[in-house]
């Protein structure tokens, strides 16, 4: 990891989505710096240029996929009682 500049924990940054690892900072060029994942270059790292750490939390969203649930329960509703009865299927 040579070369690398630490994030501070005081700034808020999100885990690498691939590997869960706190980004750094890496100069690329001429006053140029990205920032990127310490374990893999594959990885998402940000645009050659200013340190855009907002680039990186957009980024590395963990996508949350919604799970349907299929309904396992009939429901009956008995108007006379004013009951509903849930019952397996």
């Amino acid at each position: 990891m040579r070369g690398y500049i630490f994030i501070p924990k005081s700034i808020s940054c999100t885990m690498c989505k691939h590997c869960g690892a706190r980004p750094v900072i890496a100069l690329v060029g001429r006053g140029e710096y990205v920032v990127k994942c310490p374990n893999s270059d594959s990885h998402y790292q940000t645009d050659a240029g200013l340190i855009d750490i907002e680039d990186w939390n957009r980024h590395n969203i963990m996508a949350i996929e919604e799970e349907l649930e299929h309904a396992s329960m009939i429901a009956c509703y008995d108007s006379q009682l004013n009951y509903t009865l849930f019952l397996p299927v």
